[in-house]
């Protein structure tokens, strides 16, 4: 039988005059006697045996009594990690009472993850082998054995070596669309069937080795004309305009700017906007085909309006973290970065060139 049966709260019970009772009922009783008054509250109270408020509910003070949060913490704030380091942190329990459980596991898992756009499904069976997820490291330790955790908070510290067996490589941390580069930390503790099972999750990130081999600059000069338009179906209607520009370099170092300029000589028609589109093109397959989709990272707008001619636009751009890695080139996915300078007209023609880019880590 529920408590609030057994002992009504204080305001369900009425004092000798029927006070109280009349208090808790509202306006509606204030034209009762008190003998009535008390007997409808206690009507009420048989009749609905949850009605008490919820400050008082039994329920809710077990549910904080027994609350027990699990998290991971690792000792490095910016949670970036390469190849032979060791991941260290701690796994930190937080409980009002002392917990009893079934064991304190920790795992810890690199995967690629390769999926197919939806143009591709069904065009090459073969790809449903090559798309299953890579498993580049794993690795699992029992934190505590069963047993019981003291109330209050518990730090339990951990290491992970970042070793692969073979010839495996630890690829950069990579957040893309159709290839996923991930690693992750999970902590379960298992308790009675009773209470529910914990769990938390925690990704972090590897850096790839450091190139050994430096890439030269590569400077880029373009010159954008009607003439120099590629997938043009009617030329002879584009306005005329030129415009120049140069790209510092194309070999790319992933931790500084992408930068050059770009001058808008002469148009015909004003120019509307001009803007700087970085570009991710992820190519899924193996030796019977491949699916190769180009989908848009950012879009930076360089310049708005009908700028002035013969001025120099700087050009600028920071690659985003996580959604850009250094190229990556292996037997099942690349992953290869571009650079769209967009240029719209105020009669809305799209100019469009198109920079490869290869971006390296040093």
């Amino acid at each position: 039988m529920p408590k609030a049966l057994q002992h009504p709260p204080p305001a369900l019970q009425p004092d000798e005059e029927g006070g109280a009772a009349a208090h808790v009922t509202g306006a509606s009783c204030d034209s009762l006697s008190g003998d009535a008054a008390a007997a409808r509250s206690r009507g009420r109270a048989h009749q609905d045996p949850f009605f008490f408020f919820a400050s008082e509910s039994p329920f809710s003070r077990e549910e904080n009594k027994m609350s027990t949060s699990l998290d991971i913490r690792l000792k490095r704030a910016n949670k970036v990690y390469h190849e032979g380091e060791v991941l260290a942190g701690v796994v930190v329990i937080v409980s009002k009472e002392a917990v009893q459980h079934q064991g304190i596991s920790l795992s810890m898992e690199g995967v690629v993850n390769l999926q197919l756009s939806s143009k591709s499904v069904g065009v090459f069976e073969a790809f449903y082998n090559s798309v299953k997820p890579i498993q580049l490291i794993s690795g699992n330790i029992e934190v505590v054995k069963p047993g019981k955790v003291p109330s209050g908070k518990t730090e339990i510290p951990f290491e992970f070596p970042l070793h692969v067996k073979g010839n495996k490589v630890l690829y950069e941390t990579y957040h893309g669309v159709f290839v996923n580069i991930q690693y992750t930390l999970r902590c379960d503790m298992k308790r009675s069937l009773l209470a529910k099972d914990l769990s938390k999750t925690c990704e972090f990130m590897v850096h790839s080795q450091p190139q050994k081999e430096k890439l030269l600059p590569s400077p880029v000069d373009f010159t954008i004309t009607p003439e120099t338009l590629q997938n043009v179906r009617e030329r002879s209607s584009l306005p005329r305009f030129q415009i120049r520009g140069r790209l510092n370099s194309t070999n790319c170092v992933i931790t500084q700017p992408l930068t050059g300029e770009l001058v808008v000589e002469s148009s015909e028609v004003p120019v509307k906007s001009i803007e700087l589109q970085l570009v991710r093109v992820e190519t899924c397959g193996c030796a019977e085909g491949y699916a190769r989709d180009a989908t848009e990272i950012q879009n930076i707008q360089i310049a708005e309006g009908d700028v002035c001619h013969g001025l120099p636009i700087p050009i600028y751009m920071v690659f985003p973290r996580l959604f850009t890695c250094p190229t990556l080139e292996t037997t099942n996915f690349k992953v290869e970065f571009e650079v769209n300078i967009v240029t719209v007209l105020h009669d809305d023609h799209l100019i469009t060139e198109n920079f490869p880019l290869k971006l390296y880590r040093v």
